[in-house]
């Protein structure tokens, strides 16, 4: 797997430690900073307004803002993009086409649905962007296909973006679909189950947000 941007964002966060490999770039959005500190994860880039963070935290980022001013980027409370799409555009403009977004989820349920469009600015952006915690990823198809590796367990659904995702096609998994159509008024493709067989999952034309939840195996990412 080649190098990745890792955002932490100020969602909850269940896993208690974030692997990083040389060549990956960690940013801190805003309140994700805490969570960084209690992880012992070193950030390279401290981005927000930080309007979520407590008050030693916020004096830390002035501390170090005046140390180290080329790993903070403040941004302005009254802004057009939220503090996680301002840091995955600063990955973008580093070169990073692979984002692990951590803290993304729960919390503020308008936060979670900014991050999903999120995915799907990257993707249009020829970059690919996952929503992790410690049960499941969560990620978009858009006309294309997606394969599992064998050994996967747990639980895969699809739901679709748009009014219909065409041409939907599902193999190696309990329930299968054969160029299905899925509308965004009716939740068909919740709770498929992994076989533990190698799987797939296409979409002809659309976009699909896929969550996988409560597996094993060989990682929580398709191939």
């Amino acid at each position: 797997m080649g190098k990745k941007c890792i955002v932490v964002g100020a969602g909850e966060l269940t896993v208690r430690k974030i692997q990083r490999e040389p060549g990956d770039l960690v940013i801190a959005a805003d309140g994700g900073l805490e969570h960084c500190e209690r992880l012992g994860l070193r950030p390279d880039l401290i981005l927000g307004d930080f309007d979520s963070v407590r008050e030693e935290t916020a004096r830390s980022v002035e501390g170090l803002e005046m140390q180290m001013p080329d790993r903070i980027v403040r941004l302005p409370r009254e802004k057009d993009e939220t503090d996680t799409l301002a840091a995955l555009k600063e990955g973008l403009e580093r070169g990073y086409r692979e984002f692990c977004i951590y803290g993304g989820t729960g919390g503020r349920l308008d936060h979670t649905l900014a991050n999903i469009q999120c995915l799907l600015y990257l993707k249009g952006q020829g970059a690919a962007g996952y929503l992790a915690d410690g049960e499941g990823t969560v990620f978009v198809i858009v006309n294309e296909t997606v394969h599992f590796r064998r050994g996967m367990e747990g639980y895969l659904s699809l739901f679709s973006l748009a009014q219909e995702a065409q041409g939907v096609t599902v193999e190696g998994m309990k329930y299968p679909l054969h160029r299905a159509v899925l509308r965004n008024d009716f939740p068909l493709g919740i709770s498929n189950e992994f076989t533990g067989e190698a799987a797939s999952v296409s979409v002809e034309n659309g976009q699909l947000l896929c969550v996988v939840q409560r597996f094993s195996g060989q990682g929580t990412a398709p191939e």
